[in-house]
């Protein structure tokens, strides 16, 4: 691996943008995205601030250049700027985007969604992913007349309050009262909680695998989904999927198809568009009535320029088969860095599926050293997270995934010899 230590990175633009806007935006930098979120540890380690992005990489304002793992959080599925996205989004662009009636291009993408995603009979457009859960939750109720709504105990669906927990700040009881709670696997628990509150539940939400943050991540067991969508069936629950994160990473048909079942209700988000905003909830003819009596609506929804956006997207996630692609280039990164850490005596847990693989450096009872290892990648040139999944896009080459090790060997060289 690397013979010449690499020197880690400075940040004084960024650190001198991010004490402008700590003036005048709370926080900074709000949200899970900020250093006040506890996320990036050692604070000092990392940026604030991107100046431009390119395929597989973007560069902090100290000219920095760093390979992303985390692409936007996973909006950036095919690669920064794409080329073939960007022309399609700027044809529209020319003709209309944000009019008083909605383009027909709307209507392009929704065709495309209902031949593509296997549970989909239609497909109801919105911004974030968290409007789709919503906007999924508010049909369930609508279509069952029911209040409760059965969640996987360590889950993250948005940020609405309905998703949120009564110890959070600005959640009342009245926003989480009806939210009952399961382990994630557990088949047995599910059915007592059907069995209990039978006739109250709406529907049963949950990611297509559980990938929460702070710890390993965890497939379906064999036959889980199976089980779940017999026992929604069998107690009259709406199934809905939250494939915000994973959609079109595992399966172009929807995680759902992945996993070998089908959702009643799925959520999209991510990678719909490779950066544009849009998100859209898809779903079963049963319900497309209690979809269409909601009052559900935002001032961009009907945006034109993400539907060109989003169709020139998912063609080309077509074209390159990219499931297949991620599970293969998710595989080499995973395997790589888990063999440059044994090479330093070091034991990292790569889980989850590859495509969107979770990270754990397995050396001491807490994350602190893990922390540790991710400061120094990223202060390399490897963006990485200590607390989250990572994600692939499609422009990552296997020089991309060389150099990754190459960075993360170097960290690893130097967390060992602090520790050892």
């Amino acid at each position: 691996m690397t013979t010449t230590p690499i020197a880690p990175f400075t940040y004084a633009k960024s650190f001198e943008a991010f004490d402008r806007a700590a003036k005048v935006i709370p926080a900074g930098v709000p949200g899970h995205l900020g250093p006040s979120e506890g996320c990036f540890i050692p604070n000092k380690a990392f940026p604030r601030f991107s100046s431009r992005a390119e395929g597989s990489r973007f560069w902090d304002l100290d000219g920095n250049e760093y390979l992303d793992y985390m692409c936007a959080y996973g909006p950036n599925v095919l690669g920064y700027g794409d080329p073939d996205v960007d022309a399609a989004a700027a044809a529209q662009a020319r003709i209309e985007d944000v009019v008083t009636l909605p383009s027909t291009v709307m209507v392009d993408l929704a065709e495309l969604l209902v031949d593509t995603v296997a549970s989909a009979d239609w497909a109801f457009f919105a911004k974030n992913g968290g409007d789709t859960t919503t906007l999924a939750m508010m049909t369930a109720r609508a279509h069952t007349r029911r209040k409760k709504i059965v969640f996987v105990k360590g889950y993250y669906h948005g940020v609405a309050p309905w998703t949120q927990k009564l110890d959070y700040p600005g959640v009342i009881e009245e926003d989480v009262a009806n939210n009952l709670y399961v382990p994630w696997n557990d088949l047995v628990a599910l059915e007592e909680m059907f069995v209990k509150h039978e006739g109250e539940i709406a529907a049963f939400i949950s990611t297509p695998y559980f990938h929460g943050n702070f710890l390993d991540n965890e497939l379906p067991a064999p036959g889980y989904w199976q089980g779940v969508r017999d026992l929604c069936d069998r107690y009259g629950v709406v199934l809905i999927m939250d494939d915000v994160r994973a959609g079109w990473r595992l399966d172009l048909a929807g995680s759902d198809h992945h996993y070998g079942i089908e959702a009643d209700l799925i959520c999209f988000c991510k990678a719909i568009g490779n950066g544009y905003n849009l998100s859209a909830l898809c779903g079963k003819e049963e319900f497309k009535e209690s979809v269409a009596s909601l009052t559900y609506t935002g001032s961009y929804w009907m945006s034109a320029v993400p539907f060109a956006a989003s169709i020139a997207t998912i063609t080309k996630l077509k074209e390159l088969d990219a499931p297949a692609l991620f599970r293969t280039q998710g595989e080499k990164v995973t395997t790589g860095l888990v063999g440059a850490a044994a090479n330093h005596g070091l034991n990292l847990v790569a889980s989850g599926e590859p495509a969107l693989f979770y990270l754990r450096l397995a050396d001491d009872d807490s994350l602190l050293m893990h922390q540790e290892w991710v400061a120094e990648c990223v202060q390399r040139g490897l963006w990485i997270t200590s607390h989250h999944n990572h994600f692939l896009n499609a422009s990552l080459t296997d020089a991309d995934i060389d150099r990754t090790i190459e960075i993360a060997d170097e960290a690893f060289r130097i967390v060992a010899a602090r520790h050892g």
